[in-house]
This record gives C-alpha cells, structure tokens and sequence, in this order.
C-alpha cells in the first residue's frame, strides 16, 4: 500500500471506544457533552469496513467526545500506521482558549509526539465569536506553519473570510473546508458559495466533498451535484477530497463528470499528500 501512486483514501471518519479504560470519555472535556455515544465506533471497525469497502487508508478527524484529549486518534495512527492518518482537536468551542500562550508547545506535542497531522477547528459552533486573526494568535499560526501542519476548518459561509485570513497569511499551512463550508444550496451565490469558490486564489486551500450535509434530498444527493461541478472546475481534482464510507460509491462511480485521472486525485492522491 506504501508504494500505491494511487490510493483509496477515505479523508474522514470518527472513531471512539466507550468501555476501554485507557481511553475514557468524560463528560466534562468533551465539546458535545450531549451527544455522547452508546456503542463503539472503533479503530478495528473501521478497518473492517475499508475491507469491504476496498479503501487502503483512513483519515481519523478526532471525534468531540474526546474533548482536546487526542490519545485515541494518536493510538491508532501509532499501532496501523500503514491504515490511518489523522488530525485532532485543541482549540476552540469547550477546548482550550485559542490564544492560551501554551498552545504553540501542545500543537508540537500533537504534531511531533502523537503523530497527528494537525487540527480541525470547528468555528461553525462560535458564528459570533472571532479570534482566527486575533494578534495574539500568531505565534500559534507561525509554529503550526513550521511544522507543516494541516487543518480541517468546519466553518458556515459567514465564516469563510476567516479560512482566508489563514490561507493567505499562513501559506506553509493547508487549509481543508469541511463539509463544503455548509452551504445553503438554495441561496445566491454571494450568500456563502461564492466566497467557497473566491478561496480557489489560495493553492493551500483544499475542499473536503460532503455531499449530504447541503443536500435536500436522498442519496446520491443529485441537488448538490452542479455545486460539486463548480467546485470541481475552479478547484481542479487535486484540490479536492471525499470522506465517508457511503460517499465513495457516488463519488466512484456516479459523478458524470470526474474523468478516471480526475478519480485518482479526489479518491486518494489528493489526501495522501495532505496527511500521509
């Protein structure tokens, strides 16, 4: 697998265990203490379904269970090293205050000493609360840049300009948008997907595919498909990657305009030189 140009690599999946004791969950560090879960979604499992599946590796995106607690994550990367990759949390909503001059020393620790590959910031749980271009967070961006960090940023699409400020003035770090920065798919362009599609001037920006989250309807969630091609067309497919299980058949085998050369980025390539 090390040596495949091109491999199957699904760039999203949470993973958890809920009786283990070396890896507990506790209600008071987890950012969605509310939400907590009844059964395991585990690191064996996974494995399990990138074999049915036929996906070489998986990229973990540290669940909020967990809290800034990242010792699962990094556990599992450690122990299948040849299967996952994966990025945590640290600051942000119920995590640590993002400008806690400790931060820079903890990102080096996840980094250097875990094995993550970065962070995911979930500004979307914060749409009234800004700190992305705070001064006091430059040093943070500066070491991050200097590890060569990748972050995944969960945002809305009144927060888009705070991916930019990143991309722009930070342009050692890659920048992920998740969940095609939940657009409204029924709204003009300048309501949110246009400044998605304005970041294309940034080559450190990347557009993770999540198809369902704006879609009004089943799958394979067609409504969201032009959207899909818009992005495809500034972006190119190698500024483009998919996460989930069920998303991959679609994206394998149904979109009408991702040519086989196109697929070989979007379905691995592309995440494979982020996180791996």
């Amino acid at each position: 697998m090390a040596d495949n140009p091109s491999p199957i690599i699904n760039a999203a999946e949470h993973a958890w265990v809920i009786n283990d004791p070396r890896f507990p969950i506790e209600r008071e560090f987890a950012s969605c203490p509310g939400h907590l879960p009844t059964s395991d979604y585990s690191a064996e499992h996974l494995i399990a379904e990138m074999n049915i599946y036929g996906i070489d590796r998986t990229v973990i995106s540290h669940v909020c269970y967990y809290g800034r607690n990242n010792d699962y994550p990094s556990y599992i990367v450690k122990k299948w090293p040849d299967r996952f990759a994966g990025f945590g949390l640290l600051i942000g909503y119920r995590l640590f205050e993002p400008t806690d001059q400790r931060n820079p020393d903890r990102l080096s620790y996840l980094v250097q000493e875990q094995g993550l590959a970065g962070l995911r910031l979930s500004l979307i749980y914060e749409k009234e609360k800004r700190w992305i271009d705070d001064p006091a967070m430059q040093p943070f961006w500066k070491r991050a840049e200097d590890l060569n960090a990748v972050f995944n940023i969960f945002l809305g699409p009144n927060q888009i300009d705070q991916a930019a400020y990143i991309a722009q003035h930070f342009p050692g770090l890659k920048v992920v948008i998740d969940h095609l920065a939940m657009i409204d798919i029924t709204a003009p362009d300048e309501a949110g997907f246009g400044p998605l599609l304005e970041l294309t001037r940034f080559p450190n920006v990347y557009i993770r595919t999540s198809l369902h989250n704006p879609s009004r309807q089943a799958t394979p969630y067609r409504d969201v498909w032009p959207f899909l091609e818009r992005l495809y067309q500034a972006y190119g497919p190698e500024r483009m990657l998919f996460a989930n299980f069920f998303e991959y058949l679609i994206m394998k085998e149904m979109i009408p305009f991702f040519t086989e050369a196109d697929k070989e980025w979007i379905l691995g390539r592309t995440a494979a030189g982020l996180y791996f």
